[in-house]
């Protein structure tokens, strides 16, 4: 049985999924968290849903991977925002120059 079909999956999960699996700091245990699936269960789906080519791609970068291990990592968690970046309110980028 596949993991999509075992766990369910709608087209837009699998999409997610997919994109999570590709980013260097999401990590497994946030798909764990996520979706239910395990780091094992995600190799397996990437697997399934890659061409061979493409998984070896993947697998050879993941492999290792600090970021992609929540208790391996040696930062802060969240993401980094420059200070130069504009702040967001309400559906409009300030104006304000810092």
């Amino acid at each position: 049985m596949k993991i999509a079909e075992k766990f369910n999956l709608s087209e837009r999960q699998i999409d997610r999924i997919i994109a999570m699996a590709w980013e260097d700091r999401t990590t497994f245990e946030a798909i764990e968290y996520q979706f239910g699936l395990t780091e094992k269960d995600v190799i397996k789906f990437m697997q399934e849903q890659m061409h061979p080519k493409n998984w070896k791609k993947w697998r050879a970068r993941v492999q290792g991977r600090k970021t992609k291990h929540q208790k391996l990592r040696n930062f802060e968690t969240g993401r980094f925002k420059s200070s130069r970046q504009r702040p967001i309110t309400g559906n409009r980028i300030s104006k304000k120059k810092y």
